[in-house]
């Protein structure tokens, strides 16, 4: 029996969702087509392998055991299709926020030796290539989902906890502005808006824990293209956005403030596979400890002025 390694793949991402929404609109499809090449799967098996309802999607008892030779099936078809680079570090980054590009910075510079191949990926995607040998490391954010979806085969260490702060309009700023006055722009996808992901899943523990109110913006991307929203806002509007893309504002002369109820941390943290480190592997780990530690990237700043908040599930309140 031949299977096509496309279904195999649509057939996780939707294993991962249980929702034929968000699993098509992670793999870029539309739900007809990705229901269609379910079916295809499941007559090619001769078997059920979900169970679906107009609410709701299960998998049978035979699709929670294919569930697991399909992933061991795409990791070794990954592999296979990797050249063999043994001084060679594959690693993503989240658009232009620069925590992992500090990282992989500094790596460069202690290790010039090694191939470091860098992609852009969100922190769903970055920890799914990891688990499918795409990645060797990420630098991602990590929500309760993924823990409870994986629970085995990788490691994972907070590595920065990056402050969120007030961006307005030009003018002079305070050091310090309320959360709760008025609503917050934040560029993110809304619970409902399918490409829903693990900075959405952070917004929402902030509104539903703070009382914050949100206008969700969607996820424009580059720097340039926030920096165009925040700019064109009309009126006195605030928007929420990472300490690293803040201080890039406040170059275009727009005012920055420190929340004042409470510091809203974006935990970022290294992600690895359970198996023996390859030396450049070993080496990222350690730099990336290291740049951490000087930086001071678990401190609370100075001119922080509200304690410190996470969400209350949040894996990395255990670090």
């Amino acid at each position: 029996m031949d299977l096509d390694l496309r279904s195999v793949r649509y057939f996780v991402a939707l294993a991962d969702e249980l929702h034929f929404g968000r699993a098509a609109a992670k793999l870029y499809l539309s739900q007809p087509a990705l229901s269609k090449q379910i079916r295809k799967l499941e007559e090619r098996l001769g078997t059920r392998l979900l169970v679906r309802d107009t609410r709701h999607v299960t998998l049978t008892a035979r699709g929670e055991r294919f569930l697991v030779e399909a992933r061991q099936l795409l990791a070794i078809a990954q592999s296979m299709q990797q050249p063999d680079r043994v001084n060679s570090l594959r690693m993503a980054h989240i658009f232009e926020l620069d925590t992992s590009r500090v990282i992989a910075d500094a790596f460069a510079s202690a290790c010039p030796d090694v191939d470091l191949s860098e992609h852009a990926m969100d922190s769903a995607a970055q920890l799914e290539a990891l688990l499918e040998h795409r990645l060797d490391v990420a630098i991602l954010r990590i929500s309760p989902r993924m823990v409870l979806d994986h629970p085995a085969g990788w490691t994972h260490r907070l590595l920065r906890l990056e402050p969120l702060v007030l961006v307005g309009h030009p003018g002079p700023a305070g050091p310090a502005d309320s959360l709760l006055d008025r609503p917050l722009d934040v560029f993110g996808d809304p619970p409902e808006s399918g490409s829903y992901n693990a900075h959405g899943d952070y917004l929402t523990a902030l509104e539903h824990d703070l009382g914050v109110r949100l206008r969700w913006l969607g996820t424009p991307g580059a720097f340039s293209h926030c920096l165009t929203r925040v700019t064109r806002a009309p009126g006195p509007t605030q928007f929420l956005e990472f300490h690293s893309y803040a201080v890039r504002y406040a170059e275009h002369g727009l005012a920055l403030s420190w929340p004042r109820e409470a510091q809203p941390y974006y935990p970022w943290s290294l992600a690895w596979r359970d198996e023996p480190a390859s030396p450049a592997l070993a080496d990222f780990l350690r730099i990336a400890r290291d740049e951490a530690g000087r930086r001071g990237w678990l401190a609370h700043p100075a001119a922080a002025h509200g304690a410190p908040w996470l969400p209350p599930d949040d894996p990395s309140r255990a670090a």
